[in-house]
């Protein structure tokens, strides 16, 4: 049995399971997360989000798979029958997107359930996330990176009801420099290559619907301390938003990528990895609630 901090991971994202009694962690799993060749994902699984099993290999490419690096942050959901996988992917002089993978079981193999990103083609996208909305309608929330767009964009595509496709064009939700917490990276960005100074990240989307009916937006960047995580809200409960950002960030320091789900006891937890300096990463749960239309942190575990 392992303990959390015998896992190095970043980016987790964790599927409660209650078929099997089972929790579920996925992330970013190989050794050299930035430079290297990507290996694949591995998953643990755990009856009491203390000890954990594994590695397990749940995703490992074909000689046909069209990305070698980059194998980032994939997200796991339980759809009509299935486990669908959100992952993104980049190869040399292709564009890094968010690509559907698909399963008979949380544990994989995981399989390509479409040939390329469903992300637009174009784009450079990581960290796409799914949400379902009231009419049953199937999003994928993304962040358009800043190496492209030098402001960060969140933005939202429609899919089809399989996740095989886009219906119609990405909507922006909001760009990073709108929230009052934000920072330029020229504080974050080493690399002499990278001319960051002006630009603002946007990373690690997720989508809350609290109990009144409004969206929560979890999305991570760059604050006074670093690598920060924050919370945008959408009044109507639409997609659409308008998006409203909180004054004051949730995690001002060295975490972030963060994600909500409810334990089989009800407890409503946020994991991050903590810190964000590789390869330290590890994952780090609070127990929170909703406050004020808003969340707050109540314990650290």
């Amino acid at each position: 049995m392992l303990k959390r901090k015998d896992i190095r991971i970043r980016d987790p994202f964790i599927l409660p399971n209650k078929e099997s009694n089972m929790y579920y962690l996925y992330g970013t799993t190989d050794e050299n997360v930035w430079d290297g060749i990507g290996c694949g994902f591995n998953a643990y699984k755990s009856e009491d989000l203390i000890h954990w099993q594994g590695p397990y290999s749940v995703f490992r490419p074909d000689n046909e798979f069209w990305a070698d690096r980059h194998f980032w942050a994939p997200e796991v959901y339980k759809y009509h029958k299935k486990y669908y996988m959100f992952a993104s992917f980049k190869a040399l002089n292709k564009h890094r997107g968010t690509q559907v993978l698909v399963s008979d079981s949380p544990l994989g193999p995981f399989k390509p359930h479409t040939p390329r990103p469903v992300t637009p083609s174009g784009w450079e996208c990581l960290d796409g996330s799914l949400y379902i909305d009231n009419n049953e309608t199937p999003w994928m929330i993304f962040s358009h990176e800043w190496v492209q767009v030098q402001d960060g964009r969140i933005c939202a595509l429609q899919l089809t009801k399989d996740l095989k496709t886009s219906l119609g064009d990405p909507i922006v939700l909001l760009h990073a420099s709108q929230a009052p917490w934000t920072r330029k990276m020229k504080d974050f960005v080493t690399d002499a290559s990278v001319k960051g100074e002006n630009n603002f990240l946007t990373d690690g989307p997720f989508i809350y619907k609290n109990k009144k009916g409004k969206l929560l937006m979890l999305w991570s960047s760059i604050g006074d301390k670093g690598y920060t995580l924050g919370i945008a809200r959408s009044d109507s409960g639409k997609i659409q938003g308008p998006w409203i950002h909180e004054e004051k960030p949730l995690i001002t320091e060295n975490g972030g990528h963060g994600m909500l789900f409810q334990t089989f006891e009800g407890k409503l937890f946020l994991t991050i990895h903590k810190p964000s300096i590789s390869p330290d990463e590890r994952l780090t749960f609070f127990e929170v609630r909703e406050r004020k239309d808003s969340l707050e942190l109540v314990l650290e575990y």
